[in-house]
C-alpha cells in the first residue's frame, strides 16, 4: 500500500478518536469492517457514542450519509422509498428512501418489526433493491452500520438469524474510563466538534483500499487455522450450532482488512484472533451447561484450538 493511504487511514482512525474519546480499538474495528465491504452492528446502551461515530466515520470519508430512526410503525417503504403517480407526467416515478445513501445508520434497528429489518436483507447482501419489479442498485461504497439496545429492554425485538448474519462485525462501545469521560465532561458537545471534522479519505481512494484488502495474502496454514476454528463451532462441544461457510469467509476478510490496516500484505493468525469474537459471536448461541455468554465462550474455544 502507498505510504500516503497508510498516512489517510491512520489520519481517519486518529480524527474519529478525536470525537469517540478513548475507544481507539473499537474505531479500528469500524474502520477495518467498512475495508473489508462490510456492515457493522453496534450494541450497546443509549448515550455511548454509536450515532456520533457513525456520523464522524461517514464526515471523515466524505460520504453521503443518511439515518433512519426504526420504530414500531416504520415501514419498509419509508427506507426503501415508494413510486408515487404523478398527474403532470402521466406516470408513476420512483422516489428513492434515505437507503439510498452511502453509508446508513440504522439507528435502534431492533426497535422496529421483523419485516421492516428484513427489508435491509437484499440492500446488505447485494448492494441494491427490489421496488415495483424493478432493481435498482445502491450506491459504492455502501455502508450500513446498525445499532440496538440490549434485548432485555422495553420495546425491542429480538433480530431474525438470517439478518445477524449479513453483519460482518458486531461490537460493543461500553462506558468510557474515567480520563476520557471527565474529557467528554468537560470539552465541547461532541455534535458541534463533530461539524467541523474535514473529509481525509477520498471516497475513490477508499475503494482502491478495499479492493487491495482483496489481495491481502492468505497463506495455507492461515486457511487450516480458519478451518480448524469452523470445524469446532461445528462439534457439538461449544455452540449448539456451528458457522457456516460464509461466516468463515467474513472472519478472512476482516482478518485481511486489520493486517491491510498494520502495513501488511499478509493475513497472520493474530490477525484472525484479534477481530475472531467480534466477527461470529452474534451468529453462535452457546451451550446452556457451559454458562457462558457467546463472546467468552468464543474466547474459551480460541484457546483450545492450536494454531497449525
Amino acid at each position: 500500500m502507498p505510504s500516503d493511504t497508510m498516512h489517510q487511514l491512520t489520519q481517519l482512525v486518529d480524527q474519529i478518536s478525536t470525537i469517540i474519546v478513548g475507544k481507539r480499538p473499537q474505531i479500528e474495528d469500524c474502520v477495518a469492517c467498512l475495508l473489508a465491504g462490510g456492515h457493522l452492528l453496534i450494541e450497546d446502551v443509549p448515550g455511548v457514542g454509536k450515532t456520533t461515530l457513525a456520523h464522524a466515520l461517514a464526515i471523515s470519508l466524505g460520504l453521503r450519509f443518511s439515518r433512519v430512526q426504526f420504530t414500531a410503525d416504520l415501514m419498509p417503504s419509508d427506507l426503501v422509498g415508494v413510486s408515487v403517480f404523478e398527474r403532470a407526467s402521466d406516470r408513476f416515478v420512483f422516489h428513492p428512501g434515505p437507503l439510498f445513501t452511502q453509508v446508513l445508520l440504522a439507528d435502534e434497528i431492533n426497535r422496529a418489526g421483523p419485516k421492516t429489518q428484513s427489508a435491509l436483507l437484499e440492500a446488505m447482501e447485494e448492494h441494491q433493491v427490489s421496488v415495483d419489479n424493478e432493481t435498482r442498485t445502491l450506491p459504492e461504497p455502501f455502508f450500513v452500520i446498525a445499532t440496538q439496545n440490549p434485548s432485555d429492554q422495553l420495546g425491542t425485538y429480538p433480530l431474525p438469524e438470517s439478518q445477524l448474519d449479513r453483519f460482518l462485525l458486531r461490537i460493543t462501545l461500553g462506558y468510557p474510563d474515567r480520563a476520557a469521560e471527565r474529557a467528554l465532561l468537560a470539552g465541547e458537545d461532541r455534535r458541534q466538534a463533530s461539524a467541523r471534522l474535514q473529509p481525509v479519505m477520498p471516497p475513490d481512494v477508499l475503494q482502491a483500499v478495499q479492493q487491495q484488502v482483496l489481495q491481502v495474502h492468505a497463506s495455507e496454514p492461515l486457511l487450516d487455522y480458519v478451518q480448524a476454528l469452523l470445524a469446532a463451532t461445528r462439534s457439538g462441544q461449544w455452540f449448539i450450532d456451528g458457522l457456516s461457510p460464509r461466516a468463515g469467509i467474513a472472519v478472512l476478510r476482516v482478518a485481511k482488512a486489520r493486517a491491510l490496516m498494520a502495513g501488511r500484505d499478509y493475513a497472520s493468525p493474530d490477525d484472525v484472533q484479534g477481530i475472531l469474537a467480534q466477527a461470529i459471536a452474534h451468529r453462535l448461541v452457546p451451550l446452556p451447561a457451559s454458562g457462558r455468554g457467546p463472546i467468552e465462550q468464543v474466547r474459551a474455544m480460541v484457546e483450545a484450538v492450536p494454531i497449525p
